[in-house]
């Protein structure tokens, strides 16, 4: 799954410098996989963080100079190279660009006293590759931890920036379930 993840990015842009965050149990074995394949040249592997938050800052100590920076779930192997110029072209123009589908299902919001329809077309579902100017989503990253910060989006909201979304796309499957991976391989084998 990790190495599907990876290659979209190597694909899309052969000069990618790509920051592997991982937690501490399983960065000996990434590093040794991964720094035995010739596909990875510019692989850096960094320690994880107690929260999502934390795990994207460790990685964003890594960013040198201005650049685009995509923040992508390892658990998501099938994002596109059209996906990933589009973020990335995106992200030039407005600063930011996260993916994001529509909702297939009606939704209900929950109340105190129940809970009620409410307009699906008001909602969108969000993916990643998050991507971002770095001097848009460095300071960001500055401020203090708040539980609230779910996605970088969220982080880069509290400094005051608005952000941009873009298509997403429905293959670009979060991986979380065993049946998500069933579909994820038999996306794989299709070569959809």
């Amino acid at each position: 799954m990790l190495l599907h993840a990876i290659m979209a990015f190597y694909q899309a842009y052969d000069d990618m410098k790509v920051v592997l965050v991982l937690p501490d149990a399983h960065r000996a074995y990434a590093e040794r996989e991964l720094r035995l394949s010739d596909h990875f040249p510019q692989l850096t592997v960094v320690p994880g963080g107690e929260t999502r938050f934390h795990s994207v800052k460790n990685g964003l100590a890594e960013v040198k100079g201005p650049s685009v920076v995509f923040v992508h779930d390892g658990v998501r192997p099938l994002a596109s190279t059209s996906l990933i110029h589009r973020c990335y072209e995106a992200a030039l123009e407005h600063g930011s660009a996260i993916p994001a589908i529509d909702l297939k299902d009606s939704i209900r919001e929950l109340r105190a006293d129940g809970n009620a329809a409410a307009d699906r077309s008001r909602f969108k579902i969000i993916q990643t590759p998050q991507t971002f100017l770095s001097d848009v989503l460095l300071p960001a990253f500055d401020l203090p931890y708040d539980s609230l910060f779910t996605d970088e989006a969220t982080v880069v909201e509290r400094l005051g920036h608005k952000v941009h979304l873009v298509q997403g796309e429905e293959r670009n499957l979060k991986i979380t379930r065993p049946e998500d991976t069933v579909i994820a391989e038999a996306l794989l084998d299709r070569g959809a």
